[in-house]
């Protein structure tokens, strides 16, 4: 097992010295608070950036969503903490890896394979050793210790042993017919815009250029695609391809989860005119 030893002085540059955040930890206890403490404690100059710490528990899915969509805005070098189902379990092991010029620590719960797009450049599985201490908040040691040794410089291999692949959760994907996509609504964000697993990419593959009606839910029907939020009037309901390049619902400064009773896992099906 391996102990870490005193960080060389390294410059900060680029992304290095960023530690991002991402937990189910919330903002009511100590426990965020606890994790930042022990990052600043061992990294006195790192730039800690939120991404979010209101993940539903253990909601690995919900996790990847927001990183997956957050980290490609950060430079090169950044690490990007993950801490969701983190508790000490002999079945779990805790991963860094680095994926485009990033590094990511979480649990190898499969998470990873819903974030990255392909397999990591390289890949540990993290074996410092566990401080007894903290062995049911390792986010404040194994995951604390791992981020600022990356985020000063320090190599992969330092803190960890290579393993050659994640574990494999792959999400479920749109059922893709001649006239038809048949979709599902995999994340509600805080204004209540609906997002679906229908990519762009796909949209596109399947239209063909062919006018379309997307049908969802209470009967309710969207048969134009909008480029933003206020290209229909207050109140009206809209379809587009936000920021995340997935189908999205939505209502002009409305929640549209609310309002037209769509919630996560709910089908959205999209027909293409012949």
């Amino acid at each position: 097992m391996a102990t870490l030893s005193k960080f060389a002085s390294i410059a900060i540059k680029a992304g290095m010295g960023i530690i991002t955040l991402t937990t189910d930890l919330g903002h009511k206890d100590f426990y965020q608070a606890a994790l930042k403490g022990s990052i600043i404690s061992q990294f006195p100059a790192v730039r800690l950036v939120d991404i979010s710490h209101e993940i539903p528990p253990f909601d690995i899915q919900y996790a990847a969503f927001v990183v997956k969509n957050a980290y490609p805005y950060f430079p090169p070098q950044s690490v990007h903490l993950v801490g969701i189902d983190s508790v000490f379990n002999e079945n779990n092991r805790y991963l860094a890896l680095q994926y485009k010029g990033h590094y990511f620590i979480g649990t190898d719960n499969g998470l990873f394979s819903l974030i990255l797009d392909g397999p990591p450049t390289e890949a540990v599985e993290i074996n410092i050793i566990q401080d007894l201490k903290y062995l049911h908040f390792p986010l404040t040691d194994i995951f604390a210790k791992a981020a600022c040794h990356l985020a000063k410089g320090g190599k992969l291999t330092d803190i960890g042993d290579p393993v050659d692949g994640v574990v494999d959760r792959t999400l479920v994907q749109p059922v893709v017919e001649k006239d038809s996509l048949r979709g599902s609504v995999v994340f509600v964000d805080s204004f209540g815009n609906v997002i679906s697993n229908i990519s762009k990419e796909l949209f596109n593959k399947v239209q063909r250029g062919r006018n379309f009606v997307v049908h969802f839910r209470r009967n309710e029907t969207i048969d134009q695609m909008s480029w933003h939020y206020n290209e229909v009037p207050e109140g009206e309901k809209l379809c587009l391809f936000g920021i995340t390049n997935y189908l999205e619902i939505a209502i002009n400064k409305g929640n549209a989860s609310g309002l037209l009773g769509l919630n996560k896992g709910d089908i959205i099906r999209v027909e293409f005119k012949k």
